[in-house]
């Protein structure tokens, strides 16, 4: 069989799949997800093995690659937080009544078939069936080469826990080879068989979907993400959060890549934010290398992700130059400030126009499992359908179901 009628055919039976889970109980689903997560622990060793002979290979992302035993439990546990989450299909999301008596109510559906593309990182395999699965669709995996050994055992174990519970094993699929072909089979939508792209990987993979894909695509491109810190700040808490928001994990796509901080405090702020920021590289304006000794900032530096120990640094005139700044600067991903004046805080909050925004937090915290979603396959930075961190209720879509005794439009 060639890879475009291999991939055809996997189209069609996830299409089969996502068309009887439309059918089967929140309840049946629930059993399907926690026998998965049985299922990740009962071949943990098989699942480690896979993976050592991945990151023997690995020349790149060892640290997103690799995993180890206690890996693979936090694995299988995000799994069973997503089997205890509230099961989306069929709520309710609002109901009225017509003054004909039309009775109207909007109620959450699946979307149908997902197509999930990712890279580096074997656990989203896991997340992402789990996921699709509570929001009731079916989804094909496209696993980055270099994870390929570590999806294909993980999947193994999926398989185990749907065939458990009496699901479709066509409901979690996963392209088996490492054939870039494969990327663009899916993009083209399988015949009309998927319904929705979701990207997860660096900057060529996304935008070779954004610019390729027929079908729609949920994702993000970029994280420049800022900490704005405000003169009322709290000071150790801003160094704090300043550290944790930039160094906690630099490769995270929630990682402060922009410290913002007023002009006005920054003589007594940036020296002390420093302090906490050791083993980071400095890149800052005029104003702010007038206070220490840091490498110049250039206009790159203000749209850099660099996903490395880099933070630039600009001073600004309040609130609203922070906002101006990120709205030209920024990627729409998390942004967050540091401040104890409530007015200004509910300032930024209210004009900053990204998925996320936070008041006293880092930014690390941009996060499904954060956010109380169990896990989540991405972070949504368009305006339509979903935006942060996608879980179950940002997989469904809705219809409207009108009741009515017999009415006619005049």
């Amino acid at each position: 069989m060639s890879l475009n009628d291999e991939m055809l055919a996997m189209g069609r039976a996830a299409r089969d799949a996502a068309e009887v889970l439309r059918s089967v109980s929140a309840d049946q689903r629930t059993a399907a997800i926690r026998a998965m997560a049985d299922a990740i622990r009962t071949h943990s060793a098989a699942i480690v093995e896979a993976n050592t002979r991945d990151v023997a290979d690995a020349t790149s992302h060892i640290d997103r690659l690799m995993l180890d035993k206690d890996r693979v439990e936090a694995i299988a546990a995000a799994i069973d937080l997503v089997a205890g989450l509230p099961d989306p299909i069929g709520e309710e999301m609002a109901r009225w009544t017509r003054p004909n008596g039309l009775e109207i109510s909007r109620v959450r559906t699946p979307i149908g078939v997902i197509g999930m593309i990712y890279e580096s990182r074997p656990n989203v395999t896991a997340d992402a069936a789990a996921i699709s699965l509570r929001a009731g669709n079916s989804i094909i995996l496209r696993s980055g080469s270099d994870a390929l050994r570590s999806s294909l055992a993980i999947h193994r174990a999926l398989v185990e826990g749907l065939e458990e519970a009496g699901l479709p094993v066509a409901a979690v699929q996963i392209v088996t080879t490492p054939d870039r072909e494969a990327v663009g089979q899916m993009l083209s939508g399988l015949d009309g068989t998927i319904d929705l792209i979701i990207p997860r990987g660096g900057k060529t993979l996304v935008d070779r979907v954004n610019r390729d894909a027929r079908v729609p695509v949920l994702g993000h491109l970029e994280g420049v993400c800022h900490t704005y810190v405000h003169a009322s700040a709290e000071p150790e808490m801003a160094a704090d959060i300043v550290r944790n928001a930039k160094l906690r994990r630099v490769s995270i796509c929630g990682a402060t890549e922009t410290l913002l901080i007023d002009r006005e405090a920054a003589p007594d702020l940036l020296p002390l934010i420093a302090d906490h920021l050791e083993g980071c590289e400095l890149r800052g304006d005029e104003a702010s290398r007038r206070i220490m000794p840091i490498a110049p900032a250039t206009e790159a530096d203000w749209r850099a992700e660099y996903l490395a120990p880099i933070l630039a640094v600009r001073t600004v005139d309040g609130v609203d130059e922070a906002v101006e700044h990120i709205g030209r600067y920024g990627t729409g991903h998390t942004e967050a400030i540091v401040a104890e004046d409530a007015i200004a805080a509910e300032r930024f909050l209210d004009k900053v126009d990204s998925a996320i925004v936070m008041w006293n937090a880092s930014t690390q915290f941009a996060d499904g499992g954060e956010f109380g979603f169990g896990a989540e396959i991405g972070i949504a930075t368009g305006r339509l359908h979903a935006r942060g961190p996608v879980g179950p209720e940002q997989l469904t879509s809705f219809k409207y179901v009108v009741r009515g005794n017999g009415q006619l439009r005049p």
